[in-house]
């Protein structure tokens, strides 16, 4: 329903209703990667331009590549019944949006989602890839209506190694919290605390800009 609001000259025009205002999980990684890129792209709008960058580039020619030659491929080791590939999903209860490179239907009715990384696999899984794969579990349980109990991350430089992230339901609350302070940071406009791990700064685009340092 349009408002009506008066102007300064009497006229009366309709007042359009402010956009939903979503987040994606990318904005997610960066998050995890330093709170503070979140504002100067999305409070600054000061583009990284991360895609100069030479893993940004290589990922990409990655997922290409993979939607070409696994399309039909279903990973029996995992239990997977079917999949569908490349999903695009949005969660209006929580604000984020993201694309699922696969979403794997298991054969005990639960799904998973599974994520290919242009990485070596170093015996642990990463805080960011963790909690990516737990964004993209909420999105498939809110849009598929199945239960997610786990996720797979495919390190495509250590040989195609699936490794498998069991979700706690702490996890899936501390994802929903990464993607609240996100929004706060946006809605409010606010300079965040700065990564507590200065190597990153080393190579950040925003380093001449940063007061982290």
């Amino acid at each position: 329903m349009e408002i009506a609001a008066k102007t300064g000259t009497g006229a009366t025009e309709a007042r359009m209703p402010e956009p939903e205002l979503f987040i994606t999980v990318s904005d997610a990684l960066e998050y995890l990667f330093c709170p503070r890129f979140i504002f100067f792209e999305r409070c600054l709008m000061i583009p990284e331009h991360q895609e100069k960058r030479y893993k940004v580039l290589k990922g990409r020619e990655l997922h290409e590549f993979r939607e070409k030659i696994n399309r039909d491929y279903v990973r029996k080791k995992l239990n997977c019944t079917r999949k569908e590939i490349s999903v695009y999903l949005t969660s209006h209860k929580h604000h984020f949006k993201g694309e699922v490179d696969e979403v794997l239907f298991l054969e005990d009715g639960t799904a998973a989602p599974l994520d290919y990384k242009f990485a070596e696999f170093k015996k642990t899984i990463y805080r960011t890839h963790k909690y990516q794969a737990a964004l993209y579990g909420l999105l498939i349980m809110e849009h598929f209506g199945v239960e997610v109990k786990k996720g797979f991350v495919c390190y495509t430089r250590s040989n195609n190694y699936v490794a498998e992230i069991d979700f706690k339901q702490k996890d899936y609350e501390t994802a929903k919290e990464i993607v609240r302070e996100i929004l706060m940071i946006i809605q409010r406009g606010y300079f965040p605390e700065g990564t507590k791990r200065k190597a990153r700064c080393v190579d950040c685009t925003y380093r001449n800009i940063c007061v982290q340092r």
